[in-house]
């Protein structure tokens, strides 16, 4: 359970240390959602958090891939050479 506190002309919430932990909220900075029935708290998730360690968990399960050297060594051409 939570408790709401007075703080200035605001509110704010009070949360048990234990929900804290269970939740993994300890030093995050939280989003806040108008759900339904209440009020969701979740942890705010930065662009792209996570991702260089699925990239480098898929690259150990999986191996790299191949490059497709025909592509990458193709020289280039102007858009003028190109028929519409």
């Amino acid at each position: 359970m939570a408790n709401l506190v007075k703080i200035g002309n605001s509110q704010g919430i009070r949360i048990p240390k234990a929900l804290i932990e269970q939740a993994h909220l300890e030093d995050k900075e939280l989003k806040l959602q108008i759900v339904k029935d209440g009020l969701l708290v979740s942890p705010c998730k930065r662009p792209r958090e996570g991702w260089k360690e699925a990239i480098e968990a898929s690259l150990a399960a999986h191996g790299k891939e191949p490059f497709d050297s025909e592509w990458l060594d193709a020289s280039l051409i102007s858009d003028e050479e190109l028929e519409w």
